[in-house]
């Protein structure tokens, strides 16, 4: 594919992130529509009334990035709500379209970026820079596809997981030993739900050191990896960024003689906390050091382990020892103080400064291949070497496999190595329409394998909650329930209506070669496996408006149900199209709506989909597990098209592409 159509402009003297792996050559001067102001490090330009903002991946609100402020800064961020400004990632690419005229643009900058758009002025897109070292690429093209398909060749390849990561994952923080861990899968065995996944968080962990496995809690590993494989479950577990200083820990103790740590100015090695308490953090923008973190996972994939994330890798920071010191000292001044207003907002402060200050990520330095660089100009890369650092040990001590692989934080280029998950959402009702939201601007840029916590992962969730979000989780690449410690479990099998949900996970697996199939294509087409309905209906304006229906893939329209107490919702269809009811993979209800509006009935066990006109939807029987599907005895339910005109993808679902 050519890539004429993109122009790389670059201001200052800007890193090689990893993010591009084409080489355009650079244009001079400032980009065609936008001014330059060098003083104060902004690039501005107008939008007109009907131009519509999407991107920027992974981040809060809507699919139209219009009338916010947000900000590239990857951070811990729990609250997932529509003050903040940002979450996990830096995805930094947009696409401005009015309609007629449409272009993307992406900042690889991999420090603290303001996308001001159309919030201070509401004429105005600005975007400003901390330090403005930055490659800014200008995608010009007809449509929202192209422009995409532009962008993401330009990028690389997005990474390809195995086949069986498509299945169902359970998860919990606290699933604390391994007979916990056989329970799950005996109440999910019990039930007939369908089950691929259960996810280990730090539980597994000795004191909570990466590789390590608490040979009390999980006794003979290999052994229990084995027995739960041979039941068709995978054992997925969390690895954190963070190594514990323990005398006597082999990583520990290899990363320090070998320098592998990130330094402060002083050429010491910095000290944090996360979990296990004092850490290091390794210098993953070091190719040694990479190499070296890297091949830890060898490990546990020599135990029979398949799949991993990694967390707590922007990297979040508990406190570090200098401004822990620096807190300490100064709580002194507020001893037998009498603390007005002021005094007991600045206390507060001062309490709540120890996690994750902006100073301590000023307090380290990156070996970034012999270019000593200050960690907060480069944060935003640091999610993205970690998994790097993973994939490309996947790449050399398995060869001939795909390893599952996704992540917290990630920067755009970190889409080749891994997937993401959305972080620590809330089980509140406007976190599953968030989900929904997150998913096509994820899908614009490159990260395909993604999908949120299912259920909510803070808070105390409801069934009806579960239900609905499973009904939407199940069109979404990573389909997980996952659920923080201390908060009401959530395992399918804890509620009321277990028929209910194993018939919803078992369309899931029904629709497991669809989905396979459209998130290959997308993969090896450059293209979108969620999609706004703008995209595909270019001269329909409502379709410009309307976030809470999606394409996924080229067959299907979905309308998930997303309020509490609703048996219904309204749809809006921009040409007439087959509805199905789902109630199971076998029990359904076929309809044909003319174009406009409806109030379509959903009651809390019933999936929505629409077949577009001229496509076909294939279906297989569901199985236990991914690997028991069959793909040869399909059936298929069509709107004015031949069942043999959908175009399958199949291959191993494992052997690397």
């Amino acid at each position: 594919m050519s890539l004429e159509n993109i122009k790389k402009y670059e201001f200052g003297k800007p890193l090689n992130t990893g993010a591009v792996v084409v080489d355009i050559p650079k244009t001079e001067g400032i980009p065609t529509g936008f001014t330059y102001d060098e003083g104060s490090k902004e690039i501005t330009t107008t939008l007109n009334k009907k131009d519509v903002v999407y991107g920027l991946g992974e981040t809060i609100r809507g699919i139209n990035k219009r009338g916010w402020l947000y900000i590239s800064n990857n951070a811990d961020e729990p609250h997932h709500e529509e003050t903040k400004h940002g979450l996990y990632a830096s995805q930094n690419f947009l696409m401005l379209d009015d309609g007629n005229r449409c272009f993307g643009i992406f900042v690889d900058n991999p420090g603290i970026v303001q996308f001001d758009i159309a919030y201070t002025d509401a004429d105005k897109f600005t975007i400003r820079f901390e330090d403005n070292d930055t490659y800014f690429y200008v995608i010009d093209g007809k449509t929202p596809y192209e422009i995409v398909s532009s962008f993401r060749e330009l990028i690389g390849r997005s990474y390809i997981p195995p086949l069986w990561a498509f299945g169902f994952g359970q998860s919990r923080w606290g699933y604390k030993t391994a007979d916990d861990v056989r329970e799950v899968a005996r109440r999910y065995k019990e039930l007939g739900i369908p089950l691929d996944m259960i996810y280990m968080d730090i539980d597994y962990m000795q004191d909570f050191k990466d590789f390590t496995i608490n040979p009390e809690r999980f006794p003979d590993f290999e052994a229990f990896v084995k027995e739960m494989k041979d039941e068709g479950i995978r054992l997925v577990p969390i690895i954190d960024a963070g190594v514990k200083i323990e005398e006597g820990y082999d990583v520990y103790e290899e990363g320090v003689k070998e320098g592998y740590f990130c330094k402060k100015e002083d050429g010491t090695n910095l000290v944090a906390a996360v979990w296990p308490g004092k850490v290091h953090f390794p210098d993953f923008l070091n190719s040694a050091a990479r190499k070296w973190f890297g091949d830890k996972y060898k490990l546990l994939t020599d135990a029979g382990i398949e799949g991993f994330w990694n967390d707590m890798n922007e990297p979040a920071i508990f406190y570090t020892e200098d401004h822990l010191k620096e807190v300490f000292a100064e709580i002194k001044d507020y001893e037998n103080r009498e603390l007005d207003i002021w005094g007991f907002f600045a206390f507060k402060n001062l309490i709540g400064s120890i996690d994750n200050n902006p100073e301590d990520y000023r307090r380290f330095y990156h070996d970034f291949d012999g270019v000593k660089v200050r960690h907060d100009k480069v944060h935003n890369l640091y999610g993205f070497y970690m998994t790097r650092s993973a994939g490309e040990a996947f790449e050399r001590n398995n060869p001939d496999k795909r390893i599952l692989m996704f992540s917290r934080s990630s920067y755009t280029g970190m889409h080749r190595y891994g997937g993401v998950w959305t972080g620590d959402n809330t089980s509140w009702w406007s976190h599953l329409q968030l989900n929904i939201k997150q998913m096509p601007s994820l899908s614009m840029t490159g990260f395909l394998y993604s999908g949120a916590d299912v259920g909510g992962f803070g808070g105390n969730t409801t069934e009806d909650l579960v239900m609905r979000w499973t009904e939407f989780g199940i069109f979404t690449p990573l389909f997980r329930n996952h659920c923080a410690l201390g908060g009401r479990e959530q395992e399918l099998y804890q509620f009321g209506k277990p028929e209910d949900f194993k018939n919803i996970v078992e369309l899931r697996y029904s629709l497991v070669p669809y989905i396979y199939s459209e998130f290959m294509k997308a993969v090896l087409n450059n293209g979108m496996y969620m999609a706004p309905l703008s995209f595909e209906y270019r001269d329909d304006e409502r379709c410009r408006e309307i976030e809470d229906q999606l394409l996924v893939g080229d067959s299907i329209m979905v309308a998930p149900v997303y309020e509490q107490n609703k048996t219904g919702r309204y749809v809006y269809l921009p040409e007439k199209m087959k509805l199905i009811r789902f109630r199971s993979y076998n029990d359904f209800d076929e309809e044909i709506l003319e174009a406009g509006d409806h109030y379509v009935k959903a009651e809390l066990n019933e999936v929505l989909v629409f077949v577009r006109p001229g496509k076909a939807l294939p279906l297989t029987k569901p199985a236990k597990c991914v690997d028991d599907l069959s793909w040869d005895d399909l059936s298929y339910i069509t709107f004015d098209a031949d069942p043999e005109s959908y175009d399958m993808y199949k291959d191993d679902g494992i052997s690397r592409l």
